[in-house]
């Protein structure tokens, strides 16, 4: 089903992909090891992201907490928007409306 939004959603994916690929350690999400991670090049890399942004665009939809590697990705369901931390700190967000 996905999160409810009302901007473009390629736009979105696009954000979410950046967003998740500041995550150092997001491969663990697809069960990857280091090394399995440092034998892509930056194109499979990029496409692991955009992957793991489309499933947690649509998981965020009923699970509105994931955990992604060492980072934590969030539905902000009332101010429309997908938080991306690490600890304490706040990495990135990306806008839905």
């Amino acid at each position: 089903m996905g999160v409810r939004h009302g901007r473009d959603y390629g736009e979105i994916l696009t954000e979410l992909t950046a967003a998740v690929g500041r995550i150092a350690d997001s491969y663990i999400f697809f069960e990857m090891d280091p090394k399995e991670w440092n034998n892509l090049d930056d194109s499979e890399k990029n496409e692991v992201h955009e992957a793991l942004a489309e499933d947690l665009f649509y998981a965020l939809g009923t699970e509105p907490v994931i955990s992604v590697g060492s980072g934590v990705v969030i539905h902000d369901q009332t101010n429309y928007r997908i938080n991306i931390l690490i600890g304490e700190e706040e990495l990135a967000f990306v806008a839905l409306v």
